[in-house]
């Protein structure tokens, strides 16, 4: 029986098998080479030395500055103000008001001159100097009524007999509706205007346009006759008991006007209730189907008939 063993290989044996391993290998691996990149794929370092990078800053507008702060107020001025006795007097160069802004004290011992305010004037300066007239008179609300807002005027004697007022008023508004121009008239006919604006013009007109803002005056004071006719009887213009408004203005600029607007469908029937309203607070209401007089404006007088008020 032969005994099987393994192949023994010898030295020069094993070179051979180690030389052809080695020709497999760079056979099999030549492709792979011949298609390598020519440079390392890894990005290069960045160089040491070079312009340094400097991230971008956006800009932001500015809309506060520091020279907008009010400036401190100079010790000299503070000083001033405190040790004076009765203002202080600051220095040109000092920012600020100069001088303040409090009403002084009214000094004491004025007294009004009664004599002066019972002086008749002429009624041409009442139409020319109105401030002069009314310089010694009171302003705001006309006796004692918040609503009406004017000035009391000196007492009026016009050229002819009996067109005189004996307490009359500029007024300039009413209710908060203004007066353009100013009406003088007497305390009564204010009065019955101030109705009339209050429980017939206002409502009459509702929201339209934002409510009344003026109402144009044709005229209210004047020694004339009625209708300016010779030898026609006093007008009550120069009692100081008339006025005659020819336009209503509105907040939006919107004017009603007596003379385009009385035939206007929609204007019309404003009027006509402004018109109606009327009758009651006055004694005489006149409009354009009165007569041609009237037919740009309306006429309202606190003359009193046993009959009732005249309206037309």
């Amino acid at each position: 029986m032969t005994r099987c063993s393994p192949i023994s290989v010898g030295v020069p044996g094993a070179v051979l098998v180690a030389v052809l391993v080695a020709v497999l290998m760079a056979a099999t691996a030549a492709p792979a080479v011949a298609g390598a990149p020519m440079q390392s794929l890894y990005p290069k370092a960045r160089p040491l030395a070079g312009p340094v990078f400097v991230p971008r800053v956006p800009l932001v507008p500015v809309y506060y500055t520091a020279r907008i702060r009010p400036r401190p107020r100079p010790t000299a001025a503070i000083a001033a103000v405190a040790t004076r006795p009765s203002r202080a007097t600051l220095a040109l160069s000092a920012p600020g008001l100069r001088r303040s802004l409090r009403p002084h004290l009214r000094p004491a011992g004025l007294r009004r001159n009664p004599a002066a305010a019972v002086t008749p004037i002429p009624v041409a300066a009442v139409r020319s100097q109105p401030a002069t007239v009314i310089a010694n008179g009171r302003k705001g609300a006309v006796y004692r009524d918040r609503a009406i807002r004017g000035q009391q005027v000196s007492p009026i004697r016009g050229r002819l007999a009996g067109c005189r007022v004996a307490r009359p008023v500029k007024v300039s508004s009413i209710s908060g509706v203004v007066l353009s121009p100013a009406a003088v008239i007497d305390c009564p006919t204010a009065q019955a205007l101030k109705t009339w604006i209050q429980k017939g013009a206002k409502p009459a007109v509702g929201r339209l346009g934002g409510g009344i803002r003026s109402l144009r005056i044709a005229a209210s004071y004047s020694c004339r006759t009625r209708n300016s006719k010779p030898g026609a009887k006093l007008s009550e213009h120069a009692k100081g008991k008339a006025v005659d408004i020819s336009a209503i203005t509105l907040n939006n600029g919107l004017s009603l006007s007596v003379l385009k607007g009385w035939r206007n469908p929609v204007q019309g029937k404003i009027l006509r209730r402004m018109h109606k309203a009327a009758c009651g607070p006055f004694g005489t209401v006149l409009g354009p189907d009165a007569n041609r007089y009237h037919r740009d404006h309306f006429h309202f007088d606190t003359a009193r008939y046993r009959s009732g008020s005249y309206c037309r």
